[in-house]
């Protein structure tokens, strides 16, 4: 533990445990082991290092129960997020988890050993209550998705040994531990630090903001980012701390200084503005900005917002005393044209003329092309920008065709590959059902299960592929809904996903099967046939429905540029 001018009592298990590097090692490598998920790493991360002081492990029973009601852990102390590590029933079988066990924790990206558990007891959580009293209850929330399809049930409460750092290869001089950060304040000088959370781009109206802050409290700025997961769409860490590095220089010398967080946000609004709080305190910061909307995932698919504007800065307000960090609340930042300045949005005066570009808009300037005024960005920023956003007409996309078996979806898939290529432009790549399944799926059966692992791994092809600017073009049968709309969410992480459905008629499609499988099907030679002993569901939103047995494949090679056309996809002016 380290006690300093900065933030208080920092549990810095690295440091704690060192002297005891060799025996952990030793015996880490004869413990079974748990292999931790990415959310799970970050959450380690900060507990190893101290960034999540007081926790010295993941919560066990009585401190979840305490802070999911009461926002404290069982000992009283103020802490508003619950930090678990969720298991398998299959893991606690395997791994003998039980009070009192020890088991090893291994990282999945190069199986390094960072940690020794000793458990404390292994529980089921109440997640209907953890949804609704840490995030809301809304069951759009994400962290609310996460928590009922990704975490397991059971959670494990334990202590930690600390063995190994993480292994990070990216901005390495930028990824200070808390203790390094008190110590690099301490060799600045450095007494008074107000610390800016954030998970987006910073433009002028972030600089405004943060040099106001330290000026009314005559302190210096710790720009301190979210390096590791954020909420689904948001922009990329390495583009992000791109745009950080070339704002940098626009604040006065020596004023501010970069430091990234591999946190795994829960944007949980109100809760997590305190838990940014506490992890600012524990990183050094004597002030933090809570701002509008502070960590909140915006609005539901009704348009509602999952939390008020200002919801965070209250409840950090109501917890002012104990979190040991003064907090500096400021509301929205508003452009006065009339006078070149930017003001919180409280100090405007009625009638005065502003400009806003919201972040919707900025994507679609980026998108077209279109001018970014440098009212709104630096020049820098906005260069940085666009060469990770390029123009629509240069951006990968998958256009995902589904049908039955010689619907005319691989005649489609043909013609469109060669009208691609022709259009030039972008590299395209074709994914045909019997070429992915003799070249990465020749394992795999019939079974809804096997059919559903085919779809996504031609899911994580196109999504590769559309990342790196391709134009894909996948034509399974692809039957199930379930899968069609995973391979969706797979793809649309990188680009544009349009599925078009191949509508033609399964007695058409067997009238002019001249290969004979539906023949061999109907005799029983082929199982789990589509459309003959294997069902097929029908898409129930369809970017287009086309069916060759009313159209030619060239109409509907046309209709698809068209669509394409209509998104700027094909334009190259």
């Amino acid at each position: 533990m380290a006690n300093t001018p900065h933030g208080g009592v920092l549990k810095d298990l690295l440091a704690r445990d060192l002297p005891q590097h060799k025996e952990l090692e030793a015996e880490a490598e004869k413990l079974p082991a748990i292999v931790l998920t990415e959310r799970q790493l970050c959450d380690l991360e900060l507990i190893m290092n101290g960034a999540f002081s007081p926790l010295e492990g993941f919560l066990n029973e009585r401190d979840y129960n305490s802070v999911v009601h009461d926002l404290r852990l069982a000992d009283g102390s103020l802490w508003s997020m619950p930090i678990c590590l969720d298991v398998s029933e299959k893991t606690i079988e395997k791994a003998g988890l039980k009070h009192g066990a020890r088991a090893t924790l291994r990282d999945f990206r190069d199986d390094r050993n960072l940690a020794i558990i000793t458990v404390e007891d292994v529980y089921k959580p109440d997640k209907q209550k953890e949804a609704k009293e840490v995030f809301g209850g809304d069951p759009e929330h994400p962290a609310i998705k996460t928590l009922h399809n990704q975490l397991h049930d059971h959670y494990v409460g334990c202590k930690i040994s600390a063995i190994n750092r993480l292994n990070h290869y990216d901005y390495v001089a930028l990824r200070y531990t808390p203790a390094e950060l008190r110590v690099h304040f301490e060799k600045l000088g450095w007494s008074r630090v107000v610390a800016f959370q954030t998970r987006n781009p910073m433009h002028r109206a972030h600089r405004e903001l943060t040099v106001r802050a330290a000026r009314a409290r005559q302190a210096n700025i710790l720009i301190h980012p979210v390096v590791g997961l954020t909420k689904p769409g948001d922009i990329d860490h390495f583009t992000r701390v791109r745009v950080y590095q070339a704002l940098l220089p626009r604040y006065p010398n020596g004023m501010a200084v970069l430091g990234l967080l591999p946190l795994a946000m829960r944007m949980g609004g109100p809760r997590e503005a305190i838990w940014h709080a506490i992890i600012r305190k524990n990183h050094g910061a004597t002030h933090f900005i809570v701002g509008r909307d502070h960590a909140g995932p915006g609005k539901n698919s009704s348009g509602k917002d999952f939390y008020g504007p200002y919801d965070a800065q209250y409840a950090v307000e109501k917890y002012r005393q104990e979190l040991g960090i003064e907090v500096v609340p400021f509301q929205q930042m508003i452009y006065l044209p009339d006078s070149d300045e930017y003001k919180p949005d409280d100090e405007v005066p009625p009638g005065v003329r502003t400009l806003n570009i919201s972040g919707s808009e900025l994507r679609s300037r980026l998108r077209t092309g279109k001018d970014i005024p440098e009212w709104f960005s630096y020049p820098e920023v906005v260069k940085v920008l666009r060469e990770s956003h390029p123009p629509r007409f240069k951006q990968g996309f998958t256009v995902f065709l589904t049908g039955y078996q010689n619907s005319g979806k691989d005649a489609i898939a043909r013609a469109l590959d060669v009208t691609l290529h022709q259009q030039g432009g972008r590299p395209v790549s074709l994914l045909l059902g019997e070429t992915v399944r003799s070249g990465l799926s020749s394992e795999l059966g019939f079974s809804r299960s096997d059919r559903h692992t085919n779809i996504q791994r031609i899911a994580f092809v196109a999504a590769e592929l559309t990342k790196a600017g391709a134009a894909v073009i996948a034509a399974p049968i692809a039957p199930f809904e379930e899968s069609r709309q995973s391979a969706k969410e797979t793809v649309s992480q990188h680009g544009s996903f349009y599925l078009v459905h191949v509508a033609t008629s399964l007695e058409y499609s067997e009238k002019t099967d001249r290969r004979g499988v539906y023949a061999k099907a109907r005799r029983g030679e082929i199982k789990g046939f589509t459309g003959v002993d294997d069902p097929y569901e029908v898409p129930g939103k369809a970017d287009l429905v086309v069916d060759v047995e009313r159209t030619s494949v060239r109409e509907v090679v046309h209709q698809i540029v068209l669509m394409l056309e209509s998104e700027g996809l094909l334009d190259r002016l």
